[in-house]
C-alpha cells in the first residue's frame, strides 16, 4: 500500500469506521466533530486528527467540513520512505490524539490542499513533509499542562503491593508509553519506572518511620517479595539500611 491524500468534504451525515491503517486528518475549513475510542474531539483549520491503526471513529459535521486526509501505510513504508524520522512517526502515529499545527505546518498543508493530491510523486513527498514536520512537536508538552502526577501518585498508592508497569501511567495520562517516557524526562528528569520506584520506596519510607511494622512486612506491602530486594532498593535510593533509616528517626 502507498500513502494516499485526499480531499474529503464531511456533511452532516454520521459516519462510524475504523482501518486497517493510520490516518491523518488536516482540517481546511468548517468543524468536524470527532468521537475518537470513545472520547470527543472537533478538527478545524489548522488542527490535525492522528487516528492510529484500527482506531474505532466516528464523525459528523454540522455546517460541513473540509479535510485534507493522509492514510499512512504499513511500517515498511515508514521504514523505508523516512529514515532517521521512522521511530519518531512510529510513536506519532500510537495514540490518538489532536494537534494544533503551527504557521509552517499550516502552510505545508495549505500547498498540498491546493496541488494535484492524484499525483504519486506529490502524494509520497508529501507524505514524508507532513509525518516529518508533525514530529517535532509531539512531544512538547502543552503550555501549563503538566503531567496529572496526583492521579499516578493515587494509582501507585492504591496498587503498590502489586506490580506496577508504565503502561499504567501512559493509560492514565492518555500518552503512548514512548510519549509517557520523553514526557517524563522533560518534566523530572526521570523515567517511569524510575518515578514508580521512587514512590514506593518513600511510602515504605514513611511506614518505617511512622509505624512499629516488622521490615518484612514493610517490605511486603510495597511490592516486594524479597527482604533483601528492599534492602538494597531502599540503600540505593536513600543511602542507609531500613533498619539505619528507621533509627534515624
Amino acid at each position: 500500500m502507498r500513502p494516499t491524500l485526499t480531499l474529503r468534504h464531511y456533511l452532516e451525515a454520521p459516519l462510524a469506521h475504523s482501518h486497517d491503517h493510520a490516518q491523518l486528518v488536516f482540517g481546511l475549513s468548517g468543524h468536524l466533530d470527532l468521537e475518537v475510542d470513545g472520547r470527543g474531539s472537533q478538527v478545524r483549520e489548522s488542527s490535525v486528527m492522528i487516528l492510529p491503526f484500527n482506531t474505532h471513529h466516528a464523525c459528523v459535521s454540522r455546517d460541513g467540513s473540509h479535510c485534507l486526509v493522509l492514510d499512512v501505510p504499513t511500517e515498511h513504508w515508514l521504514r523505508q520512505s523516512l529514515g532517521e524520522h521512522a521511530d519518531a512517526s512510529r510513536r506519532l502515529l500510537d495514540q490518538p490524539m489532536r494537534l494544533a499545527l503551527d504557521a509552517r505546518q499550516h502552510q505545508l498543508v495549505q500547498w498540498l490542499a491546493h496541488s494535484p493530491v492524484d499525483d504519486p510523486l506529490i502524494v509520497q513527498q508529501g507524505a514524508v513533509l507532513l509525518l516529518a514536520c508533525l514530529n517535532h512537536c509531539q512531544d512538547q508538552p502543552l503550555p501549563g499542562r503538566r503531567l496529572p502526577y496526583a492521579a499516578f501518585n493515587a494509582h501507585i498508592e492504591r496498587h503498590v503491593a502489586h506490580p506496577l508497569q508504565v503502561a499504567d501511567l501512559a493509560q492514565i495520562s492518555g500518552l503512548s508509553a514512548a510519549r509517557l517516557h520523553a514526557r517524563f524526562m522533560a518534566e523530572c528528569g526521570q523515567t517511569p519506572m524510575d518515578y514508580i520506584r521512587s514512590h514506593r520506596l518513600r511510602m515504605a519510607l514513611k511506614l518505617l518511620r511512622e509505624t512499629a511494622l516488622p521490615i518484612g512486612e514493610i517490605a511486603d506491602r510495597v511490592g516486594y517479595s524479597s527482604q533483601s530486594a528492599f534492602a538494597a532498593a531502599m540503600l540505593r535510593e536513600f543511602g542507609a539500611s531500613p533498619g539505619m533509616l528507621r533509627r534515624s528517626t
